[in-house]
């Protein structure tokens, strides 16, 4: 066996608008915790935001000369409105099936989210594929978050493996940056919301619809073929869903 052969695969997956189709619910909590703080902030604004750590999301809506002091408040106003859903978050078609699919074939599934402790438990109930997670990485685990490459270069280390052996599944651009920025093979969804261009421009080599569209095609993704060196560059031909 080659050393090649030996090296672990790590399949890298961001979870909210991911695996769990959440990302809106997302926007109305911090719409309306901007909202009750007098700020008026457009919902389209907010869900291009989304995927940014709280601190991030923050300076991106509102910028950096924004009052701090208000962060924790309007974090903490996110959070509970966000949580009155953890009990009902929707999963993704195929997300579960997906993660286990990638198990069975050697793949080390690590979740990479910004999600906080009580949310990711949330997440991870309404995915119900625990029995596929080797292991997850959060922006609290390091200094930066997406769309630094930090939260995946910590992935990495969790799964063992080496980024040019590696895939990372996300739907925002802050995932495709990320990725491409720790020279992992990027793959995009379009079930965020997010147009299939931006995610391309942001370094996805391939974009699917959604995690079921990603598990029909599995074999032809770059999850079937050995991942390339570096994160960059246009989608395969025939690989992405308009």
């Amino acid at each position: 066996m080659s050393r090649v052969d030996r090296e672990n695969r790590a399949a890298l997956f961001d979870v909210d608008g991911t695996l769990a189709d959440t990302n809106h619910l997302h926007i109305a909590s911090w719409w309306e915790a901007l909202r009750q703080a007098g700020h008026s902030v457009p919902m389209h604004a907010i869900h291009r935001a989304i995927g940014l750590p709280g601190e991030d999301l923050l300076a991106h809506l509102l910028g950096e000369g924004r009052d701090r002091s208000e962060d924790a408040a309007l974090s903490a106003a996110h959070d509970t409105l966000y949580g009155t859903y953890f009990d009902r978050l929707p999963r993704l078609d195929a997300a579960d099936e997906l993660l286990r699919t990638l198990d069975r074939r050697g793949w080390r599934v690590v979740l990479v989210t910004s999600a906080g402790s009580a949310e990711l438990d949330a997440l991870r109930r309404a995915v119900d594929a625990d029995d596929a997670i080797t292991a997850t990485a959060s922006s609290d685990d390091v200094e930066r978050g997406k769309p630094a490459p930090d939260p995946v270069h910590h992935a990495l280390e969790l799964a063992g493996a080496p980024a040019h052996r590696s895939v990372f599944v996300g739907d925002t651009v802050w995932d495709m940056k990320a990725g491409t920025r720790a020279e992992v093979t990027c793959v995009g969804l379009l079930c965020g919301g997010i147009p299939l261009l931006d995610l391309e421009e942001a370094g996805a080599r391939a974009v699917y619809r959604d995690p079921s569209d990603l598990l029909d095609r599995l074999d032809q993704s770059p999850f079937g073929v050995e991942p390339a060196r570096t994160g960059t560059g246009r989608s395969p031909e025939g690989s992405h869903a308009r």
